[in-house]
């Protein structure tokens, strides 16, 4: 059996499930480190180390560790191809554009839903007013995704970034108004995650992680083995 190249800091559920899903697609072989958010193991000396961030993934390499998702999404591609065109391939502005769109647009968009209080502070009526831009900027940035959308026959990292991203704005944060979001209402966006659930490296992330039989359309609340996602 091949050693693995690779360990992955992770938590359930988190960013990292990102890369776990990239790592299964690719078939490289790699080990897991769970990071434990209950005892803020992401702050810890250790971890800093890896991500001077404090944040959830890092991916140890043989060229040294990596953090932010996209970064690890492209570098992962980059070395073990097929999941992103080739830097000199005319197709790949399309990708790159995309990815950041992702990154930089949609996923900060994300945080400050689930976490107000690191962007305007403690006073919960401030929060809950960045909550409601939030939830409005991300209907605005997906219906843009879901437009311009353009399906493909094999997952790249454009889908296995987003696709957990549908899956986290159906279930967090868990006192989240009621009604705002319908997955459905982005036809496009709807058929990738439908496409995506059956294929073995999802499986291998709903066994790894606890997320249950639709993680993407339909998701649970998850049930992971070790750790916890919050």
């Amino acid at each position: 059996m091949t050693s693995p190249r690779y360990t992955l800091h992770y938590a359930p559920d988190n960013a990292s499930l990102v890369i776990r899903l990239a790592l299964e697609e690719l078939g490289v072989a790699y080990r897991t480190h769970l990071v434990d958010r209950t005892a803020q193991a992401q702050k810890s000396p250790a971890h800093l180390a890896l991500h001077p961030g404090g944040l959830i993934p890092a991916l140890e390499t043989p060229q040294g560790p990596i953090f932010e998702t996209a970064a690890i999404l492209l570098w992962l591609a980059d070395r073990h191809g097929s999941l992103a065109p080739a830097p000199a391939s005319p197709a790949r502005g399309e990708v790159l554009k995309w990815l950041f769109y992702l990154s930089n647009t949609l996923h900060p968009a994300l945080r400050m839903l689930f976490y107000p209080a690191v962007y305007i502070g403690a006073d919960t009526a401030d929060q809950e007013r960045l909550r409601d831009q939030a939830r409005a900027n991300i209907l605005r940035h997906l219906s843009v995704l879901d437009s311009h959308w353009h399906r493909r026959d094999t997952p790249s990292i454009l889908e296995l970034y987003l696709a957990p991203m549908l899956r986290w704005v159906q279930l967090y944060p868990q006192d989240a108004k009621s009604g705002w979001f319908d997955l459905a209402t982005f036809p496009a966006l709807h058929q990738m995650a439908r496409e995506l659930e059956p294929r073995p490296s999802v499986r291998a992330a709903q066994a790894a992680e606890g997320l249950g039989p639709t993680p993407f359309t339909a998701p649970q609340a998850p049930r992971p083995p070790e750790g916890s996602a919050l």
